[in-house]
């Protein structure tokens, strides 16, 4: 799973925002999640609520499927959550070389996620079922050319037929009427 991958997958829907974990966050930094919540407190001005908040009891129970939990039976405090704005002012709190390249990849991520929501993917389907629909008026338009030939063909077989017909009734008319005959006339005199 190259980085993007292994961020998104740390990407939660909280309170309707997009939001990563203090322990994911600090996993990504290299650092104990103690340490990053430590910075965090001693710079609790730079994290409003619409940059960071705590998860609740139920929040975090209805997550906890997600992610696992420490070997000594669970996590003691509830983690934080931070948004996109949350992730880059922890740049400025763990100012380490570390710190500032995971942050500049966070934030690519939140900021590729939020484009393929606003333009997603084309849905290859409904491409198909366009290109379908498409093949089904032309094979229309071919038969109904089709049709249009085979009739043209029809009405001159037709006159055709009906030409025949007439000569050879013409013919027959013609075999009845007596003909001439041919040859020397003897007048018996």
């Amino acid at each position: 799973m190259n980085q993007l991958q292994t961020i998104q997958s740390k990407i939660y829907e909280i309170r309707g925002q997009r939001v990563m974990l203090d322990f994911d966050l600090a996993e990504l930094y290299g650092i104990e999640t103690k340490y990053l919540k430590r910075s965090v407190k001693n710079n609790i001005r730079r994290f409003p609520s619409d940059f960071m908040f705590e998860l609740t009891k139920e929040e975090f129970d209805s997550l906890r499927c997600n992610f696992s939990t420490s070997k000594r039976g669970g996590i003691r405090y509830m983690p934080f959550a931070f948004s996109e704005h949350g992730v880059a002012q922890l740049s400025a709190v763990l100012n380490s070389d570390i710190a500032i390249e995971v942050n500049i990849q966070i934030i690519r991520t939140f900021v590729a996620m939020r484009q393929w929501i606003t333009t997603p993917p084309i849905d290859k389907n409904a491409e198909l079922r366009e290109e379908m629909k498409k093949l089904k008026e032309y094979m229309e338009e071919v038969f109904a050319d089709q049709n249009d030939i085979n009739e043209d063909t029809r009405i001159q077989l037709e006159l055709i037929n009906q030409t025949l017909a007439e000569l050879q009734v013409r013919n027959k008319e013609h075999e009845k009427a007596p003909r001439p005959r041919i040859g020397f006339i003897r007048y018996d005199e």
